[in-house]
């Protein structure tokens, strides 16, 4: 049975013996403070990183009505890691949505793991994940899927807005304390209580089988600001050829004048399509007139003009 919501009451007497407990701390010992105060930047940081694309793996929903799947596995540091290779998995997973594409429907989920989760080395131990994925999906949908699947050639299917939207929905954290919360807590126990809150609000994916939380595991704590809505930027796109007019690469120069360093660039390209986002000023989805080679492309940013340049070898 879930939890009842704490009273705003409750949650405001937490936040004053919070604040209460560091000003002691700031008095009597300034260096622990200041500790305290950089690790948690630190981890806010690490907390606050979107999620990122990792593989997508397509396969096909067998019942109640058969189509095709495409799984984005994703990393994000915001989800734990287990603390044993024993221990359950813990999971984010979006919801399951349907996408009508032209003349192809296809459904699509989005499900994270800690990043040191999909580093497998052993391929078996991967392959052990991936189903132990859709045995998850399996039972949390209630849908049949076909157990062959193949990875896709691009690492994300759909955009990266839609990935990050899908992944930080979901009902707020429970309280970090608890009414008998007195001053004298220490740091230690402040820690202990924010990792197991983070473990409790996870949905776990167990070695041998899987279950499903009460809760999501996190949630984005909304802006009291509206986000500026991304404008399409300026962009030229041509196609070099050879000698013999055969296509060689298609280059695409796109202009982000309010763009001060490429890391504010998200940039997803699959064979036939490329999408550049940043977040709040632009979005650009093209579809390509030539397959490409994503594996060979390279992106480069002029910072003084503010210009993107993308080359995209065509096989």
């Amino acid at each position: 049975m879930m939890a009842a919501p704490a009273h705003p009451k409750d949650m405001l007497t937490q936040v004053t013996q919070l604040w209460s407990m560091l000003d002691e701390m700031a008095e009597s010992t300034p260096e622990n403070y200041h500790r305290f105060m950089q690790q948690q930047l630190e981890d806010a940081k690490q907390y606050c990183t979107p999620p990122e694309p990792h593989l997508c793996l397509q396969t096909h929903i067998l019942d109640p009505n058969e189509k095709s799947l495409f799984i984005n596995l994703c990393r994000w540091k915001r989800v734990p890691a287990p603390k044993s290779p024993t221990d359950p998995i813990p999971l984010s997973a979006g919801p399951l949505e349907e996408v009508s594409d032209k003349a192809e429907i296809y459904s699509i989920i989005d499900i994270a793991y800690n990043p040191t989760v999909l580093q497998q080395e052993n391929q078996a131990e991967m392959d052990h994940l991936i189903r132990l994925t859709f045995k998850y999906i399996e039972e949390h949908y209630n849908l049949s899927l076909s157990h062959s699947y193949h990875i896709a050639t691009f690492t994300l299917k759909g955009s990266l807005k839609r990935m990050k939207q899908s992944l930080r929905g979901g009902p707020l954290p429970a309280p970090l304390f608890n009414k008998n919360t007195r001053n004298e807590l220490t740091l230690d126990q402040i820690k202990h209580n924010l990792r197991e809150e983070d473990c409790n609000n996870a949905t776990l994916l167990l070695n041998k089988d899987v279950t499903q939380s009460k809760v999501h595991l996190i949630e984005e704590i909304a802006s009291m600001e509206l986000p500026q809505e991304p404008v399409t930027p300026a962009y030229e796109l041509t196609i070099a050829k050879d000698a013999n007019r055969k296509p060689l690469k298609i280059e695409l120069k796109v202009e982000l004048p309010k763009v001060s360093s490429v890391s504010e660039c998200e940039l997803s390209i699959s064979r036939d399509d490329v999408i550049i986002e940043v977040p709040e000023k632009y979005r650009l989805q093209l579809d390509l007139p030539e397959l490409v080679d994503e594996e060979a492309t390279t992106a480069t940013f002029n910072k003084g003009k503010g210009v993107l340049l993308i080359i995209m070898p065509i096989p």
